[in-house]
C-alpha cells in the first residue's frame, strides 16, 4: 500500500514516523507544553476547589495526585502531536529537517536499519494501516508506531508490496 501524499505547507519529513524518532524530536517547547499541561489540570481542581469546597473529609491529595499524573499523560499525548504535526510537514520544521539530512548523510547506524524488520510484509502493512496518522485519534486510544517498516512517506516507491496487492 503506498504511502498517500498530502499538498502541506513544509515539506514532509516521515507519514508514519516510529515513536522513537517523535519522543527525540521533541523541542524545548514541546517539553514546556507537557510541563503546563501537567500542572494545568491540578492547578484547575485546586482552584474549584478554592472557590466551591467539597468539605471532602480526607480533603483532596488524592484528587491531585490523580490529576497530575493524568495531566502528565495528556500532556505527553499533547507534546507528541506536536512534534507529530512537525515530522509530518503541517508544522514548521526547519530544525527537524536539517536532523534528518544530517541522519541520512550519516547513515544508519549499526542494528538500527528502520527498513530491516523481523515481521512479514503483510504485517508491516498492518502495522502501518494501524498507526497512520493515529496521532490525530488520541482522544478516542492512544496508539503510537513502535514498528519498523518500510511505509515513512520519503519513498514510497521502496516500501514492500503487502501480499494482498
Amino acid at each position: 500500500m503506498p504511502t498517500k501524499t498530502f499538498d502541506t505547507p513544509y515539506p514532509p519529513i516521515d507519514t508514519d514516523p516510529h515513536f522513537r524518532r517523535v519522543v527525540g524530536n521533541f523541542r524545548q517547547s514541546d517539553y514546556v507544553a507537557w510541563a503546563g499541561a501537567t500542572a494545568a489540570f491540578p492547578s484547575s481542581i485546586y482552584l474549584m476547589e478554592m472557590f466551591d469546597p467539597t468539605k471532602a473529609p480526607r480533603g483532596i491529595r488524592s484528587a491531585l495526585r490523580l490529576s497530575t499524573f493524568l495531566g502528565a499523560c495528556g500532556g505527553f499525548l499533547f507534546a507528541y502531536q506536536r512534534s507529530s504535526f512537525r515530522l509530518w510537514g503541517w508544522k514548521e520544521n526547519a530544525v527537524e529537517q536539517a536532523k534528518a539530512e544530517q541522519e541520512s548523510a550519516a547513515g544508519p547506524a549499526p542494528g538500527t536499519d528502520a527498513s530491516k524488520s523481523d515481521l512479514d510484509p503483510y504485517l508491516q502493512g498492518v502495522a502501518h494501516r494501524n498507526s497512520a496518522f493515529s496521532q490525530l485519534k488520541f482522544s478516542t486510544l492512544p496508539w503510537f508506531n513502535t514498528v519498523s517498516h518500510g511505509y515513512h512517506g520519503e519513498q514510497p516507491a521502496a516500501a514492500p508490496k503487502d501480499d494482498d496487492e
